[in-house]
C-alpha cells in the first residue's frame, strides 16, 4: 500500500483535493482535524496544554481554541511548544490509522507536513499550490478573520516556493486550471505505480 502525503499552505485547497480522493474511494486522514480531536479528547495532551498555557485553555472541559490560537499565532516559540505536545501523538495516530486501511493507497493531509516531520515514512508527497492573494481571500471568507490574521498564519508556515520544491507532485489551484482532472491524473499515476510494484 502506498502512503501519500498531501500538503499546502492555508487556503490552498487541500480539503477540496481530499474530497476528490475520497470520492475516488481513497481513505484520507486529516491530520489537522486529528490534532484538534486529540487536543480535546486525549487526557495526557490536555494536561500538557494546561501545564504549558494555563487553566484558561480549557473551560468546562472544552478547549478554548480562540484563546490558545491568540497565544501561539503571536509567539513562534509558543507555537513550537504546542506542536511538540500535539504532533508526536498525531503522527502515531496516523500510523495506526494507516495500518487499518485496505485501499491501494492512502492520503494523509497535513498543512505542516514538513514542519512537523510527519512526512517521514510517506512514499510520495503532493503539494497544492495557490497564489497568496487567492489563499488570503479564501481564508478571510471561510474563517471570517482579518487579512492581517491570515497573513500572520501564512507567515507561520514554510514559504510555498520552498514547500512545493519538497513535494513529488504539485497541483495548481489558481482558479484558472481545473483541479479535478489534475487529481484524477495523479490517482491513475498512483494505481499504475502500485501495479508496477506488484
Amino acid at each position: 500500500m502506498l502512503k501519500i502525503g498531501l500538503t499546502g499552505g492555508i487556503g490552498s485547497g487541500k480539503s477540496t483535493v481530499s474530497k476528490i480522493f475520497e470520492a475516488l474511494g481513497i481513505p484520507v486522514l486529516d491530520a489537522d482535524a486529528t490534532a484538534k480531536y486529540l487536543m480535546q479528547n486525549n487526557d495526557s495532551i490536555k494536561q500538557q496544554i494546561i501545564d504549558e498555557f494555563g487553566e484558561e485553555t480549557f473551560i468546562g472541559n472544552i478547549l478554548q481554541r480562540g484563546f490558545l490560537a491568540n497565544i501561539v499565532f503571536n509567539d513562534s516559540f509558543a507555537l513550537e511548544k504546542l506542536n511538540a505536545i500535539v504532533h508526536p501523538a498525531t503522527i502515531e495516530f496516523g500510523k495506526q490509522w494507516n495500518d487499518a486501511q485496505s485501499a491501494p493507497y492512502t492520503v494523509k493531509e497535513a498543512a505542516l507536513m514538513f514542519e512537523s516531520a510527519s512526512a517521514e515514512g510517506l512514499d510520495y508527497i503532493i503539494g497544492v499550490y495557490a497564489p497568496n492573494h487567492i489563499k488570503i481571500n479564501r481564508v478571510m471568507k471561510r474563517d471570517g478573520i482579518s487579512r492581517e490574521l491570515v497573513i500572520q498564519r501564512i507567515n507561520n508556515q514554510i514559504d510555498d516556493s520552498i514547500k512545493m520544491k519538497l513535494c513529488d507532485f504539485v497541483l495548481i489551484n489558481d482558479e484558472q486550471q481545473m483541479l479535478l482532472p489534475q487529481v484524477i491524473a495523479l490517482h491513475q499515476e498512483f494505481l499504475k505505480l502500485i501495479n508496477e510494484k506488484s
